[in-house]
């Protein structure tokens, strides 16, 4: 496995806390959930999230930013320990922390406190941007990046450079390789560096837009009486512990509450942010991205119903979400002089612009849940596949993907808390066995499927494809090249097992990748322990041998469709007679 390549990581770093519970009563004195059961986590945010994040993936991080002599900052180095090597700047005041207060993991209540701004650069700092091969700018309005700007305009002629920008900052330095605004943000920043405001109607219709997101967020009704009903004489009674629970966020009239309609993550990025990441439409089954509101720190979550029509004049908020991103993406391109801009999209995924004909990147699958710090996720896993060589389109491709799989596997949820030393760079396996014990801790359903993969062909994308419908993470385990010689004999396999294992994950229905060298799975799956082991319906009269393994855990082998007449032994055969015209007789 090639060595991941270092990253720089600039921004401002924030302290995030988590309480959590669950709200079944109310409180005697006022008509408030109470939450207890509560637990308490604490993790890096802001930029030190994006930087915790990039040497998750075996990187080796150098982050700068600002942290003062408080206690927040304190925490802050405690919990980052020796994972990044760490360059402060001085900072005026305390360093900003962010307490999300959660029922049944569902956001109630956000309190920020601390205020703190980079004061100055230092030489030290200075010296790390000039030396950087890489760099992120994750900027959160807090200074760093201002104080730092001359340093990072001369990398940025130099080196890859990814900025993540926010409300409260400056614009990116010119000759940016990739800036990563949201649609709403996307919109703001166009609005401003043609020195003009957003359309007046999309601001004026919001605001009932934004009652009704907040409504559907407690508990799906839209009238205010929901949450505090009037008696006899026009005085407000306590909400019931129905009403209670729905403010809380627990499910009401079948859908799930949507945590992204009001308010932003825990980290100060609007849910919006992670992209790419969970479903736009308001009142589906997933959390909803879309609903047009500002979060607490004052980032915008995204255009609502009526702000998109006014926005694009079009009759489908799709269309208009499309149409105002293509144009501002290009517009900002051309404003921020930057190489290429990329717009998140909700649900959809995210449009990548280098002034001219936009192209879509879709998320390859709808993931609910906790959308806090995919923005973080998304932008880490661009600069540092920027950092490994990789094309603007690749990177932005494989930052929709992991933002996708972080949202799917818990998000915030699904980091450990902070080992003593630097992690090791995980292995392939290791990061299928991970991801299949996030996905089932979090009561998702794993799939695994398997085989040698030599010459991938329709029958192998179909079945695929079909087993990833099935599941929340479809793990793919593939024979080594010793074990495919061994089954298939002499001369195969005809592609060696880099390849193979780099083609399948190339594929969007394909989450992880893990090897086998025996010549039968059964040791693979007894780690993997899949709900659904898939297979092709070629094997339906056949008892698989690893059918008893699989149902010894309550798993079960599905059968999915097989494709009539594809093999590669079929193709190697041909492949080994020669051409063959298609359509006329060969002269």
């Amino acid at each position: 496995m090639t060595a991941a390549s270092p990253l720089l990581v600039v921004g401002d770093a924030l302290l995030d806390h988590d309480v959590c519970g669950r709200a079944d009563r109310l409180a005697p004195d006022a008509p408030v959930p109470v939450v207890d059961g509560i637990r308490r986590t604490s993790r890096p945010g802001g930029a030190a999230l994006a930087a915790w994040l990039a040497a998750a993936d075996g990187r080796s991080v150098t982050f700068v930013t600002a942290l003062g002599d408080d206690e927040a900052s304190a925490e802050l180095v405690r919990l980052l320990g020796d994972r990044v090597r760490l360059i402060r700047l001085p900072l005026d005041g305390a360093l900003s922390s962010k307490t999300r207060i959660l029922a049944e993991d569902r956001p109630l209540l956000r309190l920020d406190d601390g205020d703190g701004r980079a004061r100055d650069r230092t030489d030290e700092a200075c010296r790390a941007i000039a030396d950087a091969g890489a760099v992120l700018v994750s900027d959160y309005g807090r200074g760093t990046a201002d104080v730092l700007r001359d340093a990072l305009a001369g990398a940025a002629a130099r080196v890859p450079v990814v900025w993540d920008p926010h409300p409260r900052g400056g614009p990116p330095v010119p000759g940016v390789r990739l800036a990563t605004p949201s649609a709403s943000e996307a919109r703001s920043f166009a609005a401003t560096a043609s020195g003009g405001t957003a359309p007046q109607g999309a601001a004026q219709e919001g605001a009932e837009s934004r009652r009704v997101a907040q409504a559907r967020a407690f508990g799906g009704a839209t009238a205010p009486q929901h949450a505090v009903r009037e008696g006899a004489g026009g005085r407000p009674t306590r909400p019931s512990v129905a009403d209670a629970r729905a403010f809380a966020g627990a499910e009401h009239g079948g859908s799930t509450a949507s945590q992204d309609a009001a308010q932003d993550g825990a980290g100060g990025r609007p849910v919006a942010d992670a992209g790419a990441f969970a479903d736009a439409e308001p009142g589906s089954s997933t959390a909803s991205q879309g609903a047009a509101q500002e979060g607490t720190a004052g980032r915008p979550t995204g255009p609502s119903d009526a702000e998109a029509r006014a926005l694009g004049g079009a009759g489908s908020r799709g269309s208009a979400a499309f149409q105002w991103a293509a144009r501002d993406a290009a517009a900002l391109v051309r404003a921020w002089r930057a190489a290429s801009v990329v717009v998140t999209l909700g649900g959809r995924g995210a449009l990548l612009s280098h002034g001219e004909t936009p192209l879509l990147l879709p998320s390859p699958v709808t993931a609910e849940g906790d959308a806090c710090g995919a923005g973080d996720r998304f932008a880490a896993t661009a600069a540092g596949l920027l950092a490994d060589g990789e094309l603007t389109e690749r990177a932005v491709r494989g930052a929709v993907h992991a933002a996708t799989r972080y949202v799917a596997e818990g998000g915030v949820r699904s980091l450990s808390s902070p080992a003593e030393g630097a992690r090791p760079v995980p292995t392939a396996e290791d990061d299928a066995l991970g991801m299949a014990a996030r996905v089932r801790a979090a009561g998702g359903t794993v799939v695994a499927a398997g085989g040698c993969f030599d010459l991938l062909h329709a029958g192998h994308v179909s079945l695929l494809e079909a087993a990833r419908r099935a599941g929340d993470c479809l793990v793919v385990c593939v024979n080594s090249d010793a074990s495919v010689s061994r089954r298939k004999g002499p001369g195969r396999p005809l592609v060696r097992l880099a390849d193979r294992i780099r083609v399948l994950r190339a594929l969007e229905c394909v989450d992880a990748v893990a090897v086998f060298d025996e010549d039968t799975p059964e040791r693979l799956l007894a780690e993997l322990r899949p709900h659904i082991w898939a297979k092709g319906g070629d094997y339906a009269l056949a008892r698989l041998p690893e059918a008893s393994l699989v149902e010894s855990w309550g798993g079960q082998v599905v059968l999915f469709p097989y494709l009539d007449g594809r093999s590669t032994t079929n193709l190697a055969r041909r492949a080994a007679s020669g051409p063959r015209l298609v359509g006329r007789e060969r002269r």
